[in-house]
């Protein structure tokens, strides 16, 4: 029997016993042969505290009092779903939980009453392609052995080849894996998981080498890098726990646990309050962390110390909500070669979709902030080129964006942002993971639609990871281009931005709204039309354009300018050609009156409407008249 158990449910109809304790593990059990339990599933953090078998799902729901709910699938003993306490946002001790088989929805009871409904997910379609059957949370690309690693939510980890897409191998990697790094070599990969603990693997053979974790509260790892310091290697990780942790990696340690090192005393007294959420590091000493409160702080990695510390500017919308969250951050790395440097030598992406260019030397601070994204949907992706001369934002609706900055933010604060040059979309879901191979001119995507792509670096679709024809990245021919994803092509999202898709405005009308970085245009149309005859093609058509601050926008103005728009204003679509009424002119007829007089044809030697009847002879002479006669095949017979 599992160590001190919290929890009991018992299933008659199928004979099973599951039950949940202190030892964070659910079991379950035949009651006919209580020796050994029928199923272990492993995964909470804390204590199980509720327990329940739903028999019309064949599903098992357990609560942990850390308020973590997950979902059992009865027949595997694999978890399906697992929902966190930041994911849900339940607070408080856990009193109590029921499950209500008939909205299929589970109650849970803190501070606040929770409820959850179980809803299946939607099949997938047998003809779209998939390099995973979960979403890919990231992949990573090995120079070493041009090959491609990429892993998703149920953990599973693919390895592919680079050149022509083949599937290589796989293997199970730890619990909930969620960030993967290579090492210095190429030979070993790192991955990352919820369970809080750090593996290292041999992935070509999938065996695990060493484990890397603390004997603290085992949070979630959200990102994990690998670096050479002082000619060691480390392996740095950052999580829940809001500390960054260092592991050493010592090649002659055959141990197969490791330990982190002291945490730095800067970290412990001036260190995030929040989550860490991201790591990027510059060789040879810096290290950049953010947070989901927004801070970004930049350390020293041979001392320890802090080297500045950045605040994400507040979102401009109170709509965007109090999200000031930072997931990902690039270094501008040819930028900091000169300590003394006013340019910008950091990215960031940031709330409401914005992207940030910080400047760290000379003292530290802001010097760009834009919205790439339509919809100011979220950056969850940056990478730039080695010479820092274009950088590839992604977002979380699956479009990338290349922006040219070589020379952006190199002279102090920029007002506008840098100039985009071209866009796509690239997935129907968040990109998870962008990575530039500039030896190819090629870019790796993944996605939480299953899928990892390659593209070249100006947009041109290469293929999908797992689809049944190769490619060759060096035969242009071969590739999908210029072939899109059929996903991408039906999804209404793919359509083109346009002045009158993107407004509420009657298609007759013409009218929108355009906005760059903090300043906004307003132009709209406003069309004048007589109400007891049509307006021609050549009416009056009036057009004002408003400039204006979003800050001086004012109220009224603003709510004359919602009602201009909804107006119906009817406009006549201009003529690119004649229309077929103006290329038709009209004549008058003569009338003239019919003689009914007997036609001269002389010219063709007979009458061609004889009166009189003619004996057989002159018959026989005028059809030999007409045999020989140039007008024949144009009179009718006699």
């Amino acid at each position: 029997a599992p160590l001190s158990v919290l929890r009991i449910f018992i299933f008659r109809k199928k004979n099973l016993l599951a039950t949940g304790g202190l030892d964070r593990i659910v079991r379950v059990w035949n009651p006919y042969l209580p020796g050994k339990p029928t199923g272990v599933l492993r995964g909470h953090m804390a204590p199980v505290m509720y327990v329940h078998v739903a028999s019309e799902e064949n599903k098992v729901f357990s609560v942990s009092a850390d308020n973590t709910v997950k979902i059992w699938d009865l027949e595997t003993h694999s978890c399906c779903c697992t929902v966190s306490s930041k994911a849900s946002g339940i607070k408080g001790e856990l009193t109590a939980c029921l499950y209500l088989p008939g909205p299929r929805a589970l109650c849970v009871a803190t501070g606040t009453l929770a409820l959850f409904h179980l809803k299946a997910g939607s099949v997938p379609e047998p003809h779209l392609l998939r390099s995973h059957q979960e979403p890919v949370v990231c992949c990573r690309y090995n120079p070493a052995f041009r090959q491609v690693v990429s892993c998703c939510e149920a953990s599973v980890v693919k390895v592919w080849d680079l050149e022509t897409g083949r599937w290589v191998s796989e293997f199970i990697g730890n619990a909930g894996i969620t960030c993967l790094a290579f090492d210095s070599s190429g030979r070993r990969l790192v991955t990352g998981g919820r369970d809080g603990d750090l593996k290292i693997w041999s992935y070509n053979n999938g065996h695990c080498l060493h484990t890397l974790q603390h004997d603290e509260n085992q949070n979630e790892v959200c990102d994990c890098t690998y670096m050479e310091v002082n000619r060691n290697g480390c392996v740095i990780a950052v999580g829940w726990d809001r500390r960054i942790n260092v592991y050493f990696d010592i090649p002659r340690d055959f141990h197969h646990f490791r330990k982190p090192q002291p945490h730095w005393q800067d970290d412990l007294n001036h260190g995030h309050k929040e989550d860490i959420l991201c790591v990027a590091q510059c060789p040879p000493f810096l290290l950049a962390t953010s947070s989901y409160d927004g801070e970004i702080i930049v350390w020293n990695v041979i001392s320890g110390h802090m080297y500045c510390k950045l605040n994400t500017p507040s979102p401009m919308d109170p709509r965007e909500g109090p999200d000031r969250s930072v997931s990902r951050l690039t270094f501008l790395k040819t930028r900091l070669t000169k300590l003394d440097s006013t340019a910008a030598s950091l990215i960031s992406n940031g709330p409401g979709g914005s992207v940030s260019f910080w400047k760290l030397f000379s003292g530290s601070g802001l010097i760009a902030n834009f919205t790439p994204a339509r919809e100011k949907a979220q950056v969850s992706g940056i990478v730039v080129t080695s010479g820092d001369t274009v950088a590839y934002l992604a977002d979380q609706h699956g479009f990338i964006y290349v922006y040219d900055i070589q020379e952006y933010g190199l002279w102090g604060a920029e007002l506008q942002p840098p100039n985009m040059v071209t866009s796509w979309r690239a997935h129907v879901s968040m990109v998870t993971s962008l990575e530039l191979i500039e030896g190819d001119s090629i870019l790796l995507s993944s996605s939480l639609d299953c899928t990892v792509r390659l593209w070249s670096k100006d947009g041109a679709y290469i293929g999908t990871f797992g689809q049944n024809r190769p490619w060759d990245v060096y035969t242009p021919d071969s590739w999908g281009h210029p072939r899109v994803p059929l996903e991408i092509l039906t999804d209404p999202q793919s359509m083109p931005t346009h002045l009158v898709l993107e407004t509420d405005v009657p298609a007759g009308c013409s009218g929108g709204r355009q906005e760059q970085g903090h300043m906004t245009e307003e132009k709209v149309l406003f069309e004048t039309e007589k109400t007891h005859n049509p307006p021609s093609p050549e009416g009056p058509v009036v057009e004002v354009e408003v400039k204006a601050d979003k800050s001086q926008w004012s109220a009224f103005s603003h709510d004359r300018l919602l009602s201009a728009r909804r107006k119906p204003c009817w406009k006549v679509p201009e003529l690119k050609w004649p229309s077929i009424y103006q290329a038709l002119q009209c004549h008058e007829l003569d009338f003239v009156s019919a003689l009914r007089e007997k036609p001269d044809l002389s010219v063709t030697g007979f009458d061609l409407l004889p009166v009189s009847f003619h004996s057989p002879e002159r018959e026989v002479e005028l059809l030999e008249r007409k045999r020989l006669s140039p007008w024949r095949g144009f009179l009718p017979e006699c």
